[in-house]
């Protein structure tokens, strides 16, 4: 599953980082992308969108906005 999520606080690379192991502490295998200028946070896990906003509250940060949908293949079909 895609999940996108807003996060507020984060301003730097360490941010970038500490996001990236809270959430790869509850899914070593999420595929997670991390646009710093817009706060926006993609994850491809297996877990559940709550299970990782809380790792990234938990993290010092605040998650704004949580939207989810099926994970896609390389063809666009859904998986």
């Amino acid at each position: 599953m895609t999940i996108e999520l807003q996060v507020e606080g984060m301003s730097c690379q360490h941010c970038v980082a500490a996001v990236t192991n809270a959430i790869r502490e509850h899914d070593e295998a999420a595929q997670v992308q991390v646009d710093l200028a817009s706060g926006r946070v993609t994850v491809e896990s297996a877990q559940p969108a709550e299970t990782l906003k809380a790792a990234i509250d938990e993290a010092g940060y605040t998650v704004t906005n949580v939207a989810s949908r099926p994970a896609t293949s390389a063809s666009g079909a859904v998986r």
